[in-house]
């Protein structure tokens, strides 16, 4: 099976003139050391169509190109599992993860997850390539997952999301009328007592800030949006337990399971810049059945 190469190029301006190709993609491009030394070794930079030296000297109007690498030995076993697509290209595919699948197979789930369902997607088109997911959601969090589709997607999103370049935005359900129409939750998460999985409020744990915006009072229960400052385990289900509002059907977290038996959350927009155009792109996913059904349930609550 042979995956088809994705090509990177780019046009060299006045201020390119004089510059090394090498400084070129590292400085301005952001291609990590690791992915250049592959590039080096492969042969695979160009300039007008020949084969150049990264330490070359580049001049205006000069078109840059880098074959990027296309076939890699996946390292999870492909199954042909439901994959609902919301975007693909060459270089990325953003996927809606339905609810209690696991990101990527560990020793407790090693089939039936996402990875499992993504490497199966393109072998059964003859592609090789690697899982490599930019973030990930708890199994029982539905919603956005991206997926780079080779190695340079992944650094350029990676140098993305740690200058917070990304922007995520999550939509919960959670227990109680939340008074202020927006607010942040600025507290640091440790592990709580006696667990490897739970997580508390703790002074001397990992800064997480969460900001919220309500959207929608009911008597019992509040919809939120949410925005992610940093990306910790479990932050929004530690959070809004540490400030006394749990998602609906969070029990680890002491949500109310009358009417859902999983936690009320949705990844529902994922924004960033595409890697190879620098174009911004916005990755959004619909809500699925069991939280389109709580909302019916909470919308028949105040009309009854």
């Amino acid at each position: 099976m042979n995956t088809p190469p994705a090509l990177w190029e780019y046009r060299l301006g006045p201020d390119d003139s004089g510059q090394k190709y090498l400084s070129i993609l590292l400085h301005k491009f952001h291609f990590s050391i690791k992915l250049l030394n592959r590039l080096k070794k492969g042969e695979r930079v160009w300039v007008n169509g020949k084969f150049t030296y990264l330490t070359s000297r580049g001049k205006e109007g000069d078109l840059l190109s880098v074959e990027l690498f296309p076939d890699e030995e996946a390292t999870i076993k492909g199954e042909d599992l439901p994959l609902d697509i919301l975007f693909e290209d060459e270089y990325l595919l953003a996927v809606n993860k339905p609810v209690g699948q696991v990101v990527h197979p560990n020793n407790r789930y090693p089939t039936q997850t996402l990875g499992n369902a993504v490497i199966g997607h393109w072998e059964r088109r003859g592609e090789n390539r690697l899982f490599r997911p930019i973030h990930r959601i708890d199994r029982n969090t539905s919603g956005v997952v991206v997926i780079a589709k080779n190695q340079f997607a992944h650094q350029q999103l990676a140098w993305q999301l740690e200058r917070g370049h990304i922007h995520k935005r999550y939509h919960g359900f959670v227990q109680g009328v939340v008074a202020e129409n927006e607010g942040t939750i600025d507290d640091s998460i440790g592990f709580a007592p006696n667990s490897f999985i739970k997580r508390q409020i703790d002074p001397n744990g990992i800064s997480a800030r969460t900001c919220f915006r309500v959207l929608h009072r009911y008597p019992t229960a509040t919809f939120l949006e949410f925005i992610l400052e940093t990306g910790r385990t479990h932050q929004i289900r530690a959070h809004c337990e540490g400030f006394g509002h749990p998602l609906l059907g969070d029990d680890l977290y002491g949500g109310d399971t009358t009417f859902l038996t999983r936690h009320a959350l949705h990844s529902s927009m994922y924004a960033f810049l595409h890697p190879a155009t620098g174009l911004p792109i916005i990755i959004r996913a619909p809500f699925p059945k069991d939280l389109r059904d709580l909302l019916i349930h909470l919308k028949d609550f105040v009309t009854a």
